[in-house]
């Protein structure tokens, strides 16, 4: 199936020992984070608590208790176990952390409309970073991939083989310089041959423990449900988690255009197509609809924000419309 020529960003494969991003991949996340501070810039101030001085809500460490001390803090348990009163300190949220898994499978790198599916990750990717990268906020990412390894840069982040594929872990950081070396970190990690475990991946932000904050899965979400449903089950326990999924119209339905070759990009395997018989082209189209209803559903059971991305649309509209759209929910929801 022949491919759209336009990347907005391309994924070069630096030679072995090489560590800089080509002039080409620099300018395009420049013009990148042009475009989403332009469009985007402001609209997230305030959706997450804690950024006023104050007592905070994150539990902390337990001391004994002092005249003057909030009885409400009272640490029963500890207070039990010891026989002397006992109070709850407590963290003030005065920064957001903010977590991206984003899986970069060997079915990212396809696409038939203006961009490939790979470009609309690194896209998403770099819209979240520059919306929640301010005033001491900080941005890490795990990246997943296919089976063969990849060597680690000089951005300090470690591969560690994980299931049939390999993460790539980049710490959590603030400030924009350390932002764009997240970018850039994914921008060139090279689609490997095989799939990434997605609940692996997913189940990374959950170790270790972390306090609340954001939590940012980026997939095509192809995997079975089953997989990633728990962990995103578990890591929505605790953050703010928000799913985008990035989706082909070639993945939707089949046009009519004869024999068609088609290559899985995770075996290798072929096989041919008669686009031409409608019958097919409606099984197809049907089981395609089950299977992202399926999606839908498990990422709404779960409780995270759901946001479909496509290569065939503007996708900093669509992004500007969700973010819109759950700024007014919540805006709506605190003034009932």
């Amino acid at each position: 199936m022949a491919r759209s020529v336009a990347v907005p960003v391309p994924t070069p494969t630096p030679a072995p020992g090489a560590g800089a991003v080509p002039p080409r991949t620099e300018a395009v996340l420049s013009r990148l984070q042009l475009m989403v501070t332009r469009k985007l810039d402001g609209l997230l101030q305030g959706d997450y608590a804690g950024l006023l001085p104050g007592p905070g809500s994150e539990a902390g460490e337990s001391r004994e208790y002092r005249p003057g001390d909030d009885v409400r803090r009272m640490d029963w348990p500890v207070t039990a176990r010891t026989t002397t009163a006992h109070v709850r300190r407590t963290v003030a949220d005065r920064e957001l952390e903010t977590w991206l898994a984003v899986d970069l499978s060997a079915s990212l790198d396809f696409g038939t409309g203006r961009w490939l599916k790979r470009d609309l990750v690194v896209a998403a990717a770099a819209a979240m970073t520059h919306l929640t990268v301010r005033g001491g906020n900080r941005i890490g990412a795990v990246i997943g991939t296919g089976a063969e390894p990849v060597p680690t840069r000089r951005w300090r982040a470690t591969p560690a083989p994980t299931g049939p594929g390999v993460t790539v872990r980049v710490p959590a950081r603030a400030g924009r310089k350390e932002a764009q070396g997240l970018l850039r970190a994914i921008a060139r990690t090279p689609v490997r041959p095989g799939r990434s475990d997605l609940g692996a991946l997913v189940d990374m932000l959950n170790r270790p423990p972390r306090r609340r904050g954001v939590a940012v899965v980026v997939s095509d979400f192809l995997a079975p449900p089953q997989q990633w449903g728990r962990p995103i089950r578990k890591l929505r326990v605790r953050h703010d988690v928000l799913a985008i999924e990035v989706v082909d119209p070639r993945e939707l339905e089949l046009p009519d255009v004869g024999v068609l070759p088609v290559v899985d990009p995770e075996t290798g395997e072929l096989h041919e197509v008669q686009t031409a018989d409608p019958g097919l082209r409606r099984r197809y189209a049907e089981a395609a609809g089950a299977q992202r209803a399926a999606i839908a559903r498990e990422l709404r059971g779960a409780g995270a924000a759901h946001l479909r991305l496509r290569t065939d649309t503007d996708w900093l509209l669509d992004m500007v419309r969700f973010v819109a759209a759950q700024r007014h929910a919540r805006t709506r929801g605190t003034t009932r």
